[in-house]
């Protein structure tokens, strides 16, 4: 495949060129021709509407561009669109980065609609949830573990099942030394996560049951991140006691969190997450890229306007050509004449359309 940085404009403007040499002197051969039979093609003047003389014009115009646009796209890459996204270049994916909460805490069992769930589980649910409301191959999903550290799990997968299987109540916390939970830590290590990705084209996604935050030290989030969404799990009324502390979905704390992170906070333990937060969250990621046009749209679009014109000057030409009428046209108050084979004498009026019979014995 020819590389087309360099070398597509000098391709497209030489084919440009060749054809509106070839269509100019095709027109010009025409009009020759034309000029023979002017009268016989249009009547007395010997000439077409006025409009027409802008016919070879746009001719050759169109032609030429249509050559432009069509060796541009012939030199251009092609596309594809394969299930898996793997045809996605990497400044146009999105990200999303869980910082999901392992403390032994998200292992009780106080959350969803019956409180009946543990709360990893019922984070998979809501997670699960949203994953299949999303386009999964745009996007490149990150796992950040947190409890008293925070340290990534998985970084940019593809692969639906490996975060399935990271949600499935794995006992992570076995991997972090035992003590209080430090959500401050997986924030971090998300912002440092989408620090190198493009502007707004990530969000992230806290899981978990809260937990006391400092007044300070929240960390900044870089430019890559749109949106924050923060997930609380947990009953939210009744707490339930772990090494020797009453536990439940702090949901001020959580809230808190949200609003210094300029992002939303959702109860996970009734709902999962909204259409319209999903819609905006996509919406917020996609930035500017949904409407910003290639070289390849161009060359479509100058392709489609250009044979739409070519396509149309021929009826144009038939219709609107010349406004004389060739042929025998009857007065509007001729009196026709006409006999049967029985002898009687049909006259009619073709204005007023009443026929007068007489015998002519």
């Amino acid at each position: 495949m020819v590389d087309p940085a360099p070398n597509s404009y000098t391709w497209a403007m030489t084919a440009a060129i060749v054809v509106a040499v070839i269509v100019a002197a095709a027109e010009v051969l025409h009009a020759r021709r034309m000029a023979r039979i002017g009268t016989l093609a249009f009547g007395p003047t010997g000439r077409p509407s006025s409009w027409v003389m802008a016919v070879p014009f746009a001719k050759v115009v169109s032609a030429a561009v249509l050559a432009a646009a069509l060796v541009t796209l012939m030199l251009l890459e092609p596309m594809s669109h394969r299930k898996d996204g793997s045809d996605i270049p990497f400044d146009k994916l999105k990200h999303v980065v869980i910082v999901l909460d392992v403390s032994p805490s998200m292992r009780l069992t106080d959350a969803g609609t019956d409180g009946k769930q543990s709360r990893m589980l019922r984070a998979r649910e809501v997670m699960e949830s949203y994953f299949q409301r999303v386009p999964m191959t745009e996007f490149r999903v990150s796992v950040i573990a947190v409890y008293t550290d925070a340290f990534p799990v998985v970084e940019d997968t593809k692969d639906a099942a490996v975060v399935r299987n990271i949600l499935n109540d794995l006992p992570m916390h076995f991997a972090f030394v035992p003590g209080e939970t430090d959500l401050f830590s997986g924030i971090r290590k998300a912002a440092e996560l989408a620090r190198g990705w493009r502007p707004r084209s990530a969000s992230i996604i806290l899981v978990t049951d809260g937990d006391t935050v400092p007044s300070t030290g929240m960390p900044k989030m870089p430019a890559a991140v749109s949106e924050v969404v923060v997930i609380g799990v947990g009953d939210a009324q009744k707490g339930s006691f772990i090494n020797g502390k009453n536990s439940r979905q702090d949901v001020s704390t959580l809230r808190q969190i949200a609003a210094r992170l300029g992002g939303v906070y959702h109860n996970g333990n009734e709902k999962h997450l909204s259409t319209a937060l999903i819609d905006r969250l996509t919406e917020q990621m996609d930035g500017e890229s949904r409407i910003q046009l290639t070289k390849r749209e161009y060359a479509l679009i100058a392709a489609a306007a250009t044979i739409s014109v070519l396509g149309a000057i021929p009826i144009l030409l038939h219709y609107f050509g010349t406004t004389w009428q060739p042929g025998i046209r009857r007065a509007k108050n001729a009196e026709v004449t006409t006999f049967s084979s029985s002898g009687h004498e049909s006259r009619s009026n073709s204005k007023i359309g009443i026929e007068h019979q007489t015998s002519t014995g």
